[in-house]
């Protein structure tokens, strides 16, 4: 049973800048552990993270501030290459 559920939807520059932030995410994604699902898409210029916890509350602002600083990371790295 999902405990908590959040959508972060991150807007950048354009859909390829969109596109190579939203897939430096999904390894992260992918190895979530037991009880806790985070899914990321693009849609144009926009990412599109929903996180689903069935854990504590403590876990579920964790895992958002993890990926949001995930995202900014990336976002800042591809700037500059």
């Amino acid at each position: 049973m999902v405990k908590f559920e959040a959508e972060i939807k991150f807007k950048t520059v354009d859909k390829k800048m969109a596109k190579a932030i939203a897939l430096s995410v999904i390894p992260d994604n992918l190895t979530a552990p037991k009880g806790l699902k985070v899914k990321t898409k693009t849609k144009n210029e926009k990412i599109i993270s929903t996180v689903k916890c069935e854990k504590s509350f403590e876990t579920f602002l964790a895992t958002l501030d993890d990926l949001v600083a995930s995202l900014h990371l990336a976002e800042k790295i591809l700037k500059v290459v």
